[in-house]
């Protein structure tokens, strides 16, 4: 491994020019107008102080840039992170304390170890236990849960539930305490910004305005509502009449902080911690790839989890709390230019000038504003049309999303994406316990061998042949094994089967001890059992135990010469 690898902007910086400098400017300065309301937005959704969001937005963007290897990839606060967080720590400490930002600390510093760890072993296989159907049903129910919560600033009312059972029922027991003021607010913000995406584009295309200023002038449209709301409740008044605001924002850069070390909080986050591990690098990942594909770039997964467990231990300690890549924001980041992670370093900036300068404008933004830059935000993730692409394609799939949503939607976040993972390995376990056993036959006029189901073949009476379209392992072995017996068994005139081994990528201990008890099964039948077309590394494996030596029948190198030799031998 060189230093560049471990170190990526030694790559790409060697090759930094001034036309790259210049489209990573203009990047950094659209990103940084949106995410200023992000990130005060998304400190709320997790349960911290507005100040947080911009301090998980400066050290954690800079780490990236130096350990990352996306060169688009915007990394801070995300809405679905945010709200694991909030989840997380509900129950270890009370919002607002001292112990919730320390245990937010600690949660992002575990969560970087974790992924630290994982990348330097080379583990990032890890995420590719939660299927990505799962992971669209898990952020469909979060996005529903982020919008439901965020209903309680809009109308100006107290209400509290890790669910969206509790939430609903929270939302009504506290309506008569709306406050109409703020409603007002909050439903003409997220009016305006629906607007801003949907119909803003159009008009200003009508108006002949080119497309990289329309650009602009869409993402610019939660700092209008800011800017707009925040006058309005300054000028009117309106704090003093129940409208809540974000109130007194320090006026500094990110503070060091240092999170707990205590055995028992660590404890309990450990879990939080790795879910929020997964999905952050299953988000951040997909976010990548996607991107880098457009230029043809190539993304070091491994690497992407080194980044990205950089950037949580730098914000835990740096006054923040879980990030990752977020879509949105990459998106933009992309869209607007962006040629290398330099951009990122740039935005670090620019919010570090926020965080000095501007805190003190933001005063009397009102919270409703902020909710509904969440809303908004959020809603966008909500897709329902996962559930009709996998009832078309696998049943088993369509279970496993729709158990997602309902389980993330009853129960919780937590809930949900640990019933993900563990639908995701039993659905894996369940397909592949059943092989696909094709019995095949030779194609007239060629050597290829097809499911006698399906195609016009010729086949042997004496001579079964089995085509296995799974790897061979403790899952499966048996199945197989009561295959052969039941198609052999009922048939006195076989006297080969061979198993056509083209599929099979792997052979463990228990599945050997299976293939022994068939060649012994077989042989006090008088059938010979013989392998076909068997991979290198599977033979490998095999010549190191003394399953070959005791085989009845012979390994042929293609099914065609398997079935040739048979039918000589005859």
């Amino acid at each position: 491994m060189t230093l560049s690898q471990y170190l990526p902007i030694l790559s790409w910086g060697r090759d930094y020019t001034r036309m790259a400098l210049s489209n990573d400017l203009m990047a950094a300065l659209i990103v940084t107008i949106m995410l200023i309301p992000q990130s005060l937005a998304y400190a709320l959704l997790a349960g911290l102080p507005a100040e947080a969001g911009l301090y998980a937005s400066i050290v954690p963007i800079l780490l990236y840039t130096v350990f990352g290897t996306s060169r688009a990839l915007a990394v801070g606060p995300v809405a679905v992170v945010s709200l694991m967080t909030a989840a997380a720590l509900s129950n270890i400490a009370e919002q607002g304390t001292i112990g919730f930002a320390v245990a937010a600390l600690s949660l992002a510093g575990l969560s970087g170890v974790m992924l630290l760890a994982i990348g330097l072993f080379r583990l990032g296989f890890i995420a590719n236990f939660l299927s990505h159907p799962v992971i669209a049903g898990f952020i469909t129910a979060s996005g529903i849960i982020i919008a439901a919560s965020q209903l309680k600033h809009i109308l100006g009312i107290d209400a509290h539930g890790h669910n969206l059972l509790d939430f609903v029922v929270s939302l009504f027991g506290h309506l008569s305490q709306t406050n109409w003021i703020t409603a007002v607010i909050g439903v003409l913000a997220t009016g305006f910004l629906f607007w801003v995406r949907k119909g803003l584009k159009p008009l200003l295309t009508r108006l002949g305005l080119g497309a990289g200023l329309i650009g602009v002038l869409v993402k610019t449209g939660p700092v209008v509502v800011v800017v707009a709301t925040t006058l309005a409740v300054w000028a009117l008044g309106l704090a003093d009449r129940g409208v809540k605001i974000v109130g007194e924002v320090p006026q500094s850069l990110p503070p060091f902080t240092l999170p707990s070390v205590s055995p028992a909080l660590l404890g309990q986050l450990l879990l939080p911690a790795f879910l929020i591990s997964v999905i952050g690098f299953v988000e951040s990942i997909s976010v990548a790839q996607t991107l880098a594909a457009k230029k043809r770039q190539r993304i070091d997964p491994d690497q992407e989890l080194i980044g990205l467990g950089a950037a949580n231990i730098g914000a835990s300690l740096t006054g923040g709390f879980p990030v990752t890549g977020g879509f949105s924001r990459s998106v933009v980041n992309f869209d607007a230019g962006a040629e290398t992670p330099a951009a990122g370093a740039f935005t670090a900036i620019g919010l570090a000038i926020a965080a000095l300068a501007l805190t003190p404008l933001i005063y009397f933004l009102p919270k409703a504003t902020l909710a509904a830059t969440i809303i908004v935000a959020v809603l966008s993730l909500v897709d329902f049309s996962i559930l009709k692409r996998s009832w078309g394609y696998s049943k088993a799939d369509f279970a496993a999303v729709l158990a997602t949503i309902l389980i993330t939607l009853a129960i919780g976040v937590e809930a949900g994406v640990s019933a993900g993972v563990g639908l995701s390995i039993l659905l894996h376990l369940y397909k592949s316990s059943a092989p696909h056993i094709a019995e095949v036959g030779q194609v007239p006029g060629t050597e290829h061998y097809r499911n006698i189901l399906r195609h016009e073949v010729i086949t042997d009476p004496r001579v079964v042949t089995l085509r296995v379209d799974e790897s061979l392992y403790f899952a499966n072995a048996r199945f197989l094994e009561d295959k052969i017996q039941a198609r052999v068994a009922g048939d006195k005139a076989i006297r080969h089967v061979i198993l056509q081994c083209s599929a099979i990528n792997e052979i463990d201990l228990s599945a050997l001890e299976s293939l022994e008890a068939i060649n012994e099964r077989l042989r006090e039948m008088d059938v010979s059992l013989h392998l076909s077309e068997v991979k290198g590394p599977v033979m490998d494996r095999l010549k190191r135990a003394h399953f070959l030596s005791e085989l009845t029948g012979k390994v042929f190198l293609s099914q065609f010469e398997g079935a040739s030799y048979l039918a000589e031998d005859a």
